[in-house]
């Protein structure tokens, strides 16, 4: 499970990176999409896919802060679940699938990495209790 969860990180990782790349890097007359959108939303969009893809990789690659994995997943689940609605609406049904299955693997990263949420409760209270002292 282990192995797995990191392969689907990496794919996830990678996948994101040169979505929201694109997105940031492109003109905004290639952005046009079958529903339109504001430019600067797309951009947003852009941000937090490249946001993410670093957050499924880089906590657990230093082993700092490693709880921040399952919410960048999850954050990508949210985006996920837009983007598949859009496709649904903008075109076939059938287009909806990629992003479906994207979601479905971010959430899979989520339900593998829940147990790292731990991790990022306790340092709050340890740095809470650091505070107080």
């Amino acid at each position: 499970m282990k192995y797995g969860l990191w392969i689907v990180q990496w794919l996830l990782a990678a996948l994101f990176l040169f979505a929201g790349g694109v997105k940031l890097v492109l003109p905004a007359e290639a952005l046009v999409g079958p529903v339109p959108m504001p430019i600067l939303f797309l951009r947003f969009i852009g941000v937090a896919e490249v946001v993410g893809a670093l957050g499924l990789i880089l906590p657990g690659l230093f082993g700092i802060r490693r709880g921040l994995t399952p919410l960048a997943a999850l954050g990508l689940v949210i985006i996920m679940i837009g983007a598949t609605v859009i496709s649904a609406i903008g075109g076939p049904i059938v287009t909806a699938l990629i992003p479906l299955c994207l979601g479905l693997l971010s959430a899979f990263v989520v339900y593998g990495r829940r147990n790292w949420l731990g991790e990022l409760q306790s340092h709050d209270v340890a740095t809470s209790r650091e505070l107080r002292a």
